[in-house]
């Protein structure tokens, strides 16, 4: 059973691949357009892929040092398995092309868009949205194929090189998988951040300039930052976005895949299981997500075929065909999940529905549902068919100020409803799980497995819900294409309802990428304590050779060695035992600062439990946690993870801290770059006069130009953020400080990230709801405060909001990869602290 899963599971990832090629193809075949529509396609082709190889090189300079230190830490000290630095570059190389192909694919299909609108608003739907579909199916392919070839080369592959006695174990196998994303995290941060940068900058010149100073129409070809604008839309929107959704689809099966195996591991989950037995529900427990990604896979192909629409469709008409399409995969994965649960899920006591239903069946769906519900409410919060966004267009009428002001308080106001939903999907996630066993610790495991796989069933109709985010770019573009060409009216007015329903989309796509993102982190901050117990156990086996004589050896402050012959066994004391009155002055007068400390032999005692080696305190009766056997509640109080504790506490505020600095650092870079693009259009305007008569084209390189090269130079600090904090939270403040670290941006940083999206959003659609024809229309004063708030809300939903989304993820991941590091060597774990 587990070679089929495992072969459907890769079949369906290279269907997906198949299936974005032909897209591809079939796109390409498409007619480009008049001379003009394509030279101005290809210059936008041109730009975008020559700040991506700008931004590829600085990254891989980037990634071959970190790799050097991960290879240092992994072969020199044995802090984490020799698969990391690995799947490091691998993980980031994979993300970085799902990007580019979407990129490629983006810059091809706006022109041919743009000549479709010329005939049929069905026919441009149709090559925007097909072409989008190529970014949604190239991600959930490459991230599914490689999940699944890693397995097998460590499940299959590795016992065939090394010997059955050396394979790994399945907690091993998951816990170095679960590595691999912090390639991806790191490289999409850098997407993220540099896109987000590059288009923002561009943006904000062409609006004021252009829109408020010059009055010019959205995309003139009068306005030299217009190509620069377009290439944004690309490398931003596209490249950024796939990135950054590629990371969060496979951080979720991965945290999931070592959330399965931790939570059946434990020999008291079901009763009375062989070791044989307990593996073989593990590996189903690593096979249920593969499973249910696969079958999301291909249901989102038979959603984007059902997709089409009416030549006199109008926006309403519009959203109900992509609707059509979304609605249905999900129905269909739902359905799915019942049937693939049934089979792989392990019937555990207490947690089955009808006898029959696995609870973790219920949690898919959960969170396929709640991923629905952020999406609609996001639509509603920034739509300008809904109250909210009308009602702050109405406060252009008085300036811009209290256009922002308002922008700003609706922002905040839309936090609640995603929360909520999240929240709830959570504990509902959980509960279903575990039975709502929710105060046994023996279940406890399972119900956070619950909550992995409810990210696993939100992302698993990406392949088309992220075609319906990248169609937005597309059709912006197209519209770009068709005005700086010339076309005629009926096409630009077509392009216009293509890029109206690319505005909506989009919002509705950051929406469901924070809360995939929000479910994602915390699954890995539960996998962190996994990667956490990995450590121990090859702390233990490291210190083999140190040991001579068999007995009890205090190796930190609660970190126990205990050599009986040829067998080690590892032990935590909890605080409370060591504490205990009766033990704490003996305890304390072992040392372990030159090497682990021998224990008097009368201070513990050794036994054979009913699971294991059991160790006990003689005078107390205190019985010391087996780390074999320890749950993740175990973790959590060897380390005092409470709030109450000032290590925990002040990790708190560190990472609530980290997303506001995080959010300071790439707004001022927008302001910086903008800065310099704003002086550039000015400085084009005023030298070269025939610009604005149209009888002199603008100089479009050098603003792209500008952008690529601040871009560059500011994505750097905002990613040492999210790179470095983790760590030196670790090494200060020890695993405690980094779980109040992570619980910290996760809290802050969801609840930052959907106001600023929020309202960036609101401020666009406010603009475009006055460009429609209301409050006064273009040109008035109402349409020129307009668009100095959505200048504001570039850099809020374009740059700091969706980059927030991969910094909660990469500071999860970076944790995981440093955890062995900071187990081991924090000031905390060597008694400084």
């Amino acid at each position: 059973m587990d070679v089929l899963v495992w072969i459907f599971a890769l079949g369906a990832s290279t269907l997906a691949l198949m299936q974005a090629f032909a897209f591809y193809r079939w796109m390409m075949t498409c007619d480009e357009g008049t001379a003009e529509m394509r030279s101005i396609a290809a210059a936008v082709r041109d730009g975008a892929n020559a700040y991506l190889r700008q931004q590829y090189f600085v990254v891989t300079v980037v990634f071959l040092v970190i790799a050097g230190l991960l290879s240092i830490a992994a072969f020199g000290y044995g802090l984490q398995s020799k698969f990391v630095p690995i799947a490091f570059l691998t993980g980031g190389f994979f993300s970085g092309l799902s990007g580019w192909l979407g990129m490629k694919t983006a810059t091809q299909a706006s022109s041919r868009t743009a000549a479709a609108a010329r005939s049929s608003l069905n026919q441009g739907l149709k090559i925007a949205f097909r072409s989008g579909a190529v970014m949604g199916l190239t991600v959930v392919g490459l991230g599914l194929s490689y999940i699944t070839i890693w397995f097998g080369v460590l499940y299959w592959g590795w016992p065939l090189v090394v010997g059955d006695e050396h394979k790994l174990s399945l907690e091993a196998i998951t816990v170095s998988m679960l590595c691999f994303g912090m390639g991806a995290s790191a490289q999409a941060l850098f997407a993220r951040v540099g896109g987000g940068i590059f288009t923002k900058a561009a943006d904000v010149g062409a609006d004021l300039v252009g829109k408020v100073e010059q009055h010019m129409a959205e995309d003139s070809p009068r306005n030299p930052a217009t190509i620069a604008d377009n290439v944004g839309d690309n490398v931003g929107d596209v490249a950024g976005m796939g990135a950054d959704l590629y990371e969060s689809y496979c951080g979720s099966i991965l945290a999931t895949a070592a959330l399965g195996v931790a939570a059946f591991a434990s020999p008291t989950l079901i009763p009375g299981l062989s070791e044989e037995a307990r593996q073989a529900n593990q590996l189903n427990a690593i096979l249920l997500p593969l499973a249910i990604s696969a079958t999301g896979i291909l249901l989102s192909i038979v959603g984007i075929y059902l997709v089409h629409t009416s030549e006199d469709a109008n926006q309403k008409s519009l959203l109900a065909a992509l609707a059509r399409g979304i609605n249905s995969s999900t129905i269909l994965v739902c359905v799915a999940t019942l049937a693939l649960s049934g089979w792989l899920m392990p019937q555990v006591p207490g947690t089955m529905i009808l006898g029959v239903i696995p609870g973790v069946a219920l949690s898919v769906i959960i969170g396929l549902a709640a991923g629905w519900l952020v999406g609609k409410f996001t639509e509603y919060a920034t739509s300008d068919h809904f109250a909210p966004t009308q009602k702050l267009a109405e406060q252009a009428q008085t300036g811009p100020a209290t256009i922002i002001i308002c922008g700003i308080a609706d922002g905040m106001g839309s936090v609640w409803a995603p929360v909520m939903i999240i929240g709830t999907a959570t504990m509902a996630a959980f509960g279903f799980a575990c039975g709502w066993n929710m105060n046994d610790p023996h279940y406890f495991a399972l119900g956070l497995y619950g909550v992995g796989i409810a990210a696993v069933g939100m992302l698993s109709t990406l392949g088309i819900t992220l075609a319906t985010d990248a169609y937005g770019p597309i059709a912006d573009n197209a519209g770009g294409n068709a005005e700086m060409a010339g076309l005629e009216p009926a096409v630009r007015a077509r392009t216009d309802a293509l890029d109206s329903l690319g505005n909506t989309t989009a919002a509705t796509g950051k929406g469901f990428a924070i809360g995939s993102a929000a479910l994602t982190a915390l699954a890995l901050l539960a996998a962190y304590v996994e990667e956490v117990r990995m450590s121990f156990e090859r702390w233990g086996d490291s210190l083999v050779t140190q040991i001579a004589e068999d007995g009890f050896y205090k190796v930190s402050r609660g970190f126990v060695i205990a050599r009986e012959g040829a067998e080690t066994h590892a032990f935590l004391a909890l605080p409370y035992l060591v504490n205990d009155s009766r033990i704490r002055e003996s305890w304390q007068a072992v040392g372990f600062s030159q090497g682990p400390g021998k224990i008097p032999q009368e201070l513990v005692e050794l036994s054979e439990g009913e699971h294991g080696a059991a160790a006990t305190f003689s005078a107390s009766g205190g019985q010391l946690v087996n780390v074999d056997l320890a749950t993740l509640i175990d973790f959590t109080n060897y380390y005092e993870a409470s709030v109450l504790n000032p290590r925990v506490l002040l990790g708190l505020f560190l990472g609530a801290m980290a997303t506001f600095v995080f959010c300071a650092l790439t707004m001022k870079a927008v302001g910086r770059a903008a800065f310099g693009m704003v002086e550039e259009v000015r400085r084009q305007l005023r030298e070269t006069p025939g610009i604005l008569t149209g009888e002199v084209t603008p100089d479009y390189a050098r603003p792209v130009q500008i952008s690529t090269k601040a871009a560059q130079l500011e994505m750097i600090l905002p990613a040492a953020v999210g790179l470095l904090t983790p760590l030196l939270t670790g090494m200060l403040l020890g695993v405690g400080g980094v779980m109040g670290l992570l619980a910290g941006s996760l809290s802050t940083g969801f609840c930052l990230a959907v106001f600023m999206s929020n309202a960036g959003g609101s401020w666009d659609n406010a603009k475009k709801y006055i460009e429609s024809g209301k409050l006064g229309g273009k040109g008035s004063p109402a349409h020129d405060a307009a668009v100095v708030g959505d200048t504001v809300g570039d850099p809020f939903k374009d740059t700091s909001g969706p980059s927030l989304n991969i910094l909660i993820k990469l500071m999860s991941m970076v944790s995981v990869v440093v955890a062995g590091l900071v187990v081991r060597y924090s000031a905390v774990a060597v008694g400084w602290l």
